[in-house]
């Protein structure tokens, strides 16, 4: 037995108790009792499962490391970006870097008040770990307003002793309060994760599935194109190729819905080297029928394209996808005689269907 004794308050405690001065580079997770309150929990050793690690990962960790190294502060990393694209693994190769570098890890999986005062409480250089915080701790209302999220600033604002990382990782950037975005003196890092492009696409197919089934992969790129592939869905498509499965009987039955429309810049050819471009159109391309696409004009008139761009097949190389002059049908929009003319002597070559870019939250300089 052994007794621990703290101002006028003694505890039996077990003969396995040890006293520590630090705690021990490892990983640790946040728990609450009703009884006790908060301590502190072994937490399993994150696994990194991918033989390979796509994007500039080892980069960004060795940074925020040495960043970490020569800050006299606390030091904030946000990592934002849709589900499945590497904010978890990021996050986890950046724990276990930070373990072997001797820096414990300590894991936030919930929300219970006065949970930033018992964070406070560690003395010594730690990184916290917030994973999902914005589903852990509520989106933050439209004036920025947040009880869960606004109690931690004091905690990331970093006026207790002992250094600390604090990682946040979010789905939606919208979701966190005005007050941690845009604010370096917080969060120095914002770190934004995007969807993988078509060369990454082919890249991790050709990784994932033997030669044999490679020609498979032209339609996984060209359906990447049409819709937001994360990695998930792209092993998820690899696993069922891998198996013999071709692109199309797989990806029916696959947990990947085509639940939205995106934005393309569409241009069109013509053999006299105009061009005519209507920017940023909504548009499905799985749906298989002939619709009238209003094109912009050439010389003056108003042009529609009668076409199917289901049939449109992505270019690795120009970066689009391409409908072939076969499957155009050149109109004017309106039933003038010079209209009717001049859209009768626009032969075309192609049309290209360019998707727009989701906007970057980072300033392009």
């Amino acid at each position: 037995m052994k007794i621990v004794n703290t101002d006028k308050q003694y505890r039996f405690m077990g003969d396995n108790l040890k006293i520590l001065n630090k705690l021990l580079p490892d990983t640790y997770i946040v728990r609450f009792s009703e009884r006790s309150g908060f301590f502190l929990e072994k937490y399993f050793s994150f696994e990194i499962n991918e033989e390979k690690v796509y994007g500039v990962h080892d980069e960004k960790i060795t940074k925020v490391m040495n960043s970490f190294k020569q800050f006299n502060r606390n030091l904030g990393v946000i990592l934002s970006g849709k589900k499945g694209i590497g904010k978890s693994l990021f996050a986890k190769m950046l724990c276990n870097t930070s373990v072997e570098a001797g820096i414990p890890v300590i894991v936030v999986d919930m929300f219970v008040p006065g949970i930033h005062s018992f964070i406070e409480e560690i003395e010594q250089e730690v990184v916290v770990l917030f994973d999902e915080f914005d589903k852990t701790f509520g989106s933050a209302s439209k004036d920025g307003g947040n009880n869960a999220q606004t109690s931690m600033l004091s905690l990331f604002d970093g006026v207790s002793a002992g250094k600390k990382m604090y990682i946040i990782t979010c789905n939606q950037v919208n979701s966190l309060s005005e007050y941690l975005v845009n604010r370096p003196g917080r969060f120095h890092y914002h770190l934004r994760f995007e969807y993988p492009n078509a060369q990454e696409v082919e890249t991790y197919m050709k990784d994932k599935i033997d030669e044999q089934y490679w020609g498979e992969i032209a339609k996984v790129v060209n359906f990447a194109n049409r819709t937001d592939l994360n990695y998930d869905c792209l092993r998820a498509i690899a696993f069922e190729l891998q198996n013999g499965e071709k692109f199309e009987t797989a990806i029916a039955d696959l947990n990947i819905l085509n639940v939205e429309s995106l934005r393309y810049d569409i241009t069109i050819h013509f053999d006299t080297g105009e061009t005519a471009r209507r920017d940023e159109y909504a548009l499905d391309m799985f749906e298989n029928r002939v619709i009238n696409l209003g094109i912009g004009s050439v010389r003056d008139v108003f042009l529609m394209a009668q076409v199917n761009p289901s049939l449109a097949k992505y270019d690795i190389e120009r970066g689009c996808s391409i409908l072939e002059a076969d499957k155009i049908e050149i109109k004017s929009e309106y039933d003038e005689e010079n209209d009717i003319k001049v859209a009768k002597s626009l032969s075309p070559i192609c049309i290209e269907f360019r998707r727009c870019a989701s906007k970057s939250f980072h300033y392009a300089v």
